[in-house]
């Protein structure tokens, strides 16, 4: 009754390959801090690096400002990716210790609202009471927390391992620009980025569709057309800048 996970091979109602309560609330977590990070690590750098390009030629400046936009984006990602999460983090443990104290001040009136919750998804009085009870006798804390909140104690969200895991896909997204921008000679350094940064974006976009179970056209296109529009923009900002000797 929501108890069991993917986890166990021998739960009854489960299907191989398809995931369930926490391994899933696990893994989507990963995937979107993961797959936000490389992506903003791609698009981000890329178009940092492609607008000094459009101003200069110079390997000083475009080095200088691909460094610094690698350190500070990984820093605020990071810290953004702590804060947020360390507010879900709080907001489910309140949640936790909330339902503890209602279960020891009144347990008789939480095996009636457990029993009720079932009811209300369609069966019987008698069934959805007998349900509740086998459910409390088992783990009644967890009963709970999954029929009322959808939520388990082991789905819990760390901030520290979400903020590692974004600054590290953002630092690994934002070295291919990087290097793709420095490598080649200086006329082919802007088409060779804008090559290798669509590509990374629609492996990205690919890669974060079929984790996620989803169809991966649509969010892969989605994803190339926003860097291709993003990496347009900042050369053409860099060439105007210094076609008029502002830079």
């Amino acid at each position: 009754m929501g108890l069991m996970t993917a986890s166990s091979p021998d739960a009854p109602g489960t299907h191989p390959g398809e995931p369930h309560a926490v391994s899933l609330s696990g893994r989507l977590n990963w995937l979107r801090a993961g797959v936000l990070g490389a992506n903003d690590g791609i698009v981000s750098t890329a178009a940092l690096v492609v607008g000094v390009a459009g101003a200069t030629t110079a390997t000083a400046p475009i080095l200088t400002a691909g460094v610094a936009g690698v350190v500070g984006g990984a820093i605020s990602m990071a810290l953004g990716e702590y804060v947020s999460v360390s507010s879900q983090r709080d907001s489910q443990r309140a949640l936790i210790s909330k339902e503890r104290r209602e279960l020891a001040a009144d347990p008789d009136a939480e095996l009636a609202e457990l029993a009720g919750l079932y009811e209300q998804r369609g069966l019987s009085a008698e069934t959805a009471r007998r349900v509740a009870e086998e459910l409390t006798e088992h783990d009644v804390l967890a009963a709970h927390l999954e029929a009322e909140l959808g939520l388990t104690e082991d789905a819990v969200v760390s901030p520290w391992a979400a903020a590692g895991a974004s600054a590290l896909a953002f630092t690994i997204g934002a070295l291919l620009p990087l290097l793709a921008i420095l490598l080649p000679p200086a006329e082919a350094r802007v088409p060779v980025t804008f090559v290798v940064v669509l590509a990374a974006l629609a492996l990205t976009g690919y890669a974060g569709a079929r984790l996620g179970g989803s169809p991966a056209l649509r969010p892969t296109v989605r994803v190339v057309l926003g860097g291709a529009l993003a990496l347009a923009a900042t050369f053409g900002i860099g060439s105007l800048l210094g076609a008029t000797g502002v830079v």
